[in-house]
């Protein structure tokens, strides 16, 4: 069995200094104009290797944690699946974390696939080390997957509070006893981030959240709900979750969440103040955003 997920994240946070978290998100028409001169459109495969390879070689010293998105891979059929594997392959090769963006959900059976086919390492090559998930469907859609997490050391970040405008559609509707929906799905995380040979010993859990809330105090009330899982915090910058926002996601001894940023790092070649720094070399951009974003998150502490 290998080491458990949330010790090999805690020891990894801890070496890189940062809790910050970058997401590969590749869209063709934000690739680098060189990159869209070498590969058309048809190739975009193509130039999303080549980008995706650039950008790990860029933050993998910087980072403990990449998520990659793979729903920006799947229009491209087999290859375009192909290569997010391979993506996670190279990364994990790198010594970074990798949570697969996944967010599957079903039942049974169906449930059992998707963990052996999104998480689990095989014959077919390796997994990523952690995956999102959507538990609408309860402790029937999450147990394949803590199956997975207890034979191999894997983790899950399981949908809480998400960051889209339509959120309070569901998210906040009121229930019969006073709470409301991402407040009841908190109190299930919280449940399944103790079962057996979920928690580790640094403390934290296997099963995480993801938790996005827009105000501060929605945050402190699912921290409260959820005080040994870790948070995947996407939003940060890009989206407009700020420091304020983002501090309220950590526990109070600084630990407990995970910050993400995709657009803001990766595309950073598109703001002027990066190209200027940059000046041909994109992922140079990409590693100097990098960087802004570790020393962002350095003022974490100072915010709570």
């Amino acid at each position: 069995m290998s080491q458990h997920f949330a010790d090999r994240l805690s020891a990894a946070i801890a070496k890189k200094g940062t809790a910050a978290c970058v997401g590969l998100d590749p869209v063709y028409g934000n690739l680098p104009a060189s990159l869209r001169a070498e590969f058309a459109q048809h190739d975009a495969v193509g130039a999303f290797r080549v980008f995706g390879h650039r950008v790990l070689a860029a933050v993998a010293d910087l980072v403990p944690v990449v998520k990659i998105n793979i729903a920006f891979f799947e229009p491209y059929r087999g290859p375009g699946v192909e290569l997010y594997f391979e993506l996670v392959a190279r990364a994990r090769e790198l010594g970074v974390i990798v949570i697969g963006d996944v967010k599957r959900g079903d039942i049974g059976h169906t449930s059992m696939a998707y963990a052996r086919a999104q998480l689990a390492d095989s014959d077919a090559g390796p997994g990523p080390d952690a995956v999102t998930l959507s538990g609408y469907l309860g402790s029937d859609g999450i147990s394949p997957f803590m199956e997975v997490c207890r034979a191999q050391g894997k983790g899950i970040f399981v949908l809480v509070h998400t960051s889209n405008a339509s959120a309070d559609e569901l998210q906040h509707v009121e229930l019969s006893s006073g709470s409301n929906v991402a407040a009841r799905m908190a109190e299930l995380v919280n449940d399944w981030s103790h079962a057996d040979g979920m928690m580790g010993k640094c403390g934290m859990s296997a099963v995480g959240a993801v938790v996005a809330p827009g105000d501060v105090s929605r945050a402190r009330e699912l921290r409260g709900l959820l005080p040994d899982s870790v948070f995947l915090v996407p939003g940060f910058g890009a989206q407009g979750r700020g420091i304020e926002q983002v501090a309220a996601c950590f526990r109070a001894d600084g630990g407990g969440a995970l910050v993400n940023s995709s657009r803001g790092v990766i595309f950073a070649y598109e703001k002027t103040e990066y190209a200027q720094q940059a000046a041909d070399d994109w992922d140079v951009a990409v590693r100097h955003a990098c960087e802004d974003l570790v020393g962002s998150l350095a003022q974490v502490g100072s915010a709570k």
